[in-house]
């Protein structure tokens, strides 16, 4: 590839501009005087609201839980600036009678008062989307399934390493609205982007979009499968032909989409995948990353052997992110450093420890069956599965397929995990638990040397924890009372015998 394929020196800002009739807002409507309502008191709804008081527009915030929940700094803080709080209901008669009403990506899009504003005629637009009004700075922004924060933080760290000063946010980090909201002197902005953040993303515009992949998630806020698709492949909807496209030719549903020729694409059109033909972009020999975006450009490599990148799913990563990073300008030295130097964020395949010949590996970011799939389908060694929390509707067939081929046992818990028995009890042993500190418990109890004891629970945390993070801190924990016990020898060995 060429050293610069944009030229971030040189590059043209965004002056926002009247929007097209997709958009529920333009630039020019967000101007003092003007009301608007942010719904949630999490970081995204306090960035929009520092942003739009910035720009001396009148701003409630409405948050349905009490005012006593709230963080009592941040609220003494935004009444100090003029910001008005409406804690413990969404009164409707604040969303009708708004200019315009800016939502956080949590936020169902079909709760009555945003139903009143739509009936109303009130603009709506997503924290996301509000800030991207803003955006002058270069951008790239990854979405997918599975695999975002690392693939984000992967192409933060290329141009980190290339010299460049980069703002890797969005629905990782720090909230777009924030950074909007300085003085963007970054070089580069790279963003990793939810489904519920492209829903309501307006007139977003990455100069590199990056489709990583699509399996069935969050169907308990989908109406289908289908609308899921769609909005992630929204993340193309507004670039044009000075504009990178990337897919993931490996992806199932994005190559049967895309190359039937069904997504009518302006962006030029890059792939990466274990062989991607006459295609230009990226593919894999064994642990090598072969580069050739096209005629013009020459081939490269990079060697993911001695990286934390060399084993499936972070090999496709490293692909997405090598590609996206250098059509953005990233030089060679920079992706290889990048490469090198990047740890694998938490809770993402992590090994976090090792006794009597068995390794445990928290994936508590796993909350799709997606995830848990391609977790599994990473290891060579038999697996027992911890898996189960607060299902999202998709079913666990997928599951039970990768279960049949790679799990001795699986130990379940939280709210789906008779249904979750019931689909596995045909291809591997299951049994229940009723807390993590019991479930890794029972998996070393069923743990042979050589085995992997995996938790990549296929769904979401809510029922038993705080988030997917508090859940791989109780799994690690747990763990690492075992290897204690175990080491002093006050409970014996509770690793049964091969």
């Amino acid at each position: 590839m060429g050293e610069v394929a944009i030229d971030l020196g040189n590059f043209e800002h965004r002056d926002g501009g009247e929007m097209s009739d997709q958009a529920p807002l333009s630039l020019s409507s967000i101007r003092a005087g003007k009301q608007a309502v942010v719904v949630g008191f999490g970081k995204s709804g306090i960035a929009a609201a520092h942003l739009l008081n910035s720009r001396e527009v009148k701003v409630t915030v409405s948050e349905s839980s009490p005012l006593s929940s709230l963080d009592n700094d941040v609220v003494t803080e935004l009444q100090a600036l003029g910001v008005e709080i409406e804690a413990g209901c969404n009164r409707e008669q604040l969303f009708t009678t708004a200019d315009f009403i800016v939502v956080s990506p949590g936020v169902p899009l079909d709760i009555p008062c945003l139903e009143a504003g739509r009936r109303a005629g009130v603009p709506i637009i997503g924290e996301f989307g509000l800030a991207c009004l803003f955006l002058k700075t270069p951008s790239i922004g990854i979405t997918g399934t599975n695999g975002k924060s690392t693939v984000t933080a992967l192409i933060g760290d290329m141009f980190k390493a290339a010299g460049k000063k980069v703002f890797v946010g969005g629905n990782i980090g720090i909230p777009l609205a924030e950074y909007v909201n300085g003085n963007q002197e970054d070089d580069v902005v790279v963003l990793e982007v939810s489904s519920f953040q492209l829903d309501t993303a307006g007139m977003f515009k990455p100069d590199v979009a990056v489709l990583l992949n699509i399996t069935p998630d969050h169907l308990d806020r989908y109406s289908s499968y289908e609308e899921y698709v769609e909005s992630k492949w929204s993340i193309f909807r507004n670039q044009d032909n000075r504009c990178f496209a990337i897919m993931n030719l490996d992806d199932p549903e994005i190559k049967q989409n895309q190359l039937r020729g069904e997504r009518n694409m302006a962006a030029n059109c890059f792939y990466f995948g274990k062989t991607i033909g006459d295609h230009p972009g990226t593919s894999l020999k064994g642990n090598q990353v072969l580069s050739s975006p096209g005629d013009s450009i020459p081939q490269e490599q990079y060697d993911l052997s001695a990286t934390n990148l060399s084993e499936e799913p972070n090999r496709h990563n490293a692909m997405a992110a090598i590609l996206a990073a250098r059509l953005l300008g990233c030089s060679k030295e920079g992706v290889r450093k990048g490469l090198e130097q990047f740890t694998s964020l938490p809770h993402r395949l992590d090994l976090v420890g090792a006794m009597n010949g068995v390794e445990f590996f928290d994936d508590s970011k796993a909350t799709n069956v997606g995830a848990a799939v391609s977790a599994l389908e990473s290891f060579e060694k038999p697996v027992i599965l911890i898996a189960g929390g607060r299902g999202k509707e998709g079913g666990y067939e997928a599951l039970a397929h990768a279960a049949e081929q790679k799990v001795r046992a699986c130990v379940l818990i939280g709210e789906t995990k008779e249904e979750m028995a019931e689909a596995l009890s045909q291809v591997t042993l299951h049994y229940g638990a009723e807390s993590m500190a019991d479930a890794v418990l029972m998996a070393a109890e069923l743990a042979k040397p050589g085995d992997v004891v995996l938790l990549s629970p296929a769904c979401a945390s809510f029922d038993m924890f705080g988030g997917y993070a508090e859940r791989g801190e109780e799994f690690r924990k747990a763990v690492d009372k075992l290897g204690r016990r175990n080491k002093g020898g006050n409970g014996g060995n509770i690793f049964k015998d091969a």
